[in-house]
């Protein structure tokens, strides 16, 4: 499963900083927005070919880690 995380990159001077997928200009978030939209995981990859099955597993389960976080109470 760690190796699904290599796919996601951040670089400051690309999308502003914002998790990517292998590099490309594609976010995370953009994936994620696919999927909300209602698209399918093999409607996702026909509209970004250049995408791979493992990218959209590796955007899930970035979004799923970074949102699973202790809630601090005050």
């Amino acid at each position: 499963m760690s190796d699904l995380f290599r796919r996601i990159t951040v670089n400051p001077k690309q999308c502003g900083g914002r998790p990517c997928i292998r590099g490309m200009r594609i976010r995370v978030s953009d994936v994620l927005d696919l999927f909300a939209s209602g698209l399918s995981a093999e409607q996702i990859l026909e509209e970004m070919p250049d995408l791979e099955a493992d990218d959209l597993k590796a955007a899930l389960l970035y979004a799923s880690r970074k949102l699973n976080h202790p809630v601090l109470v005050a």
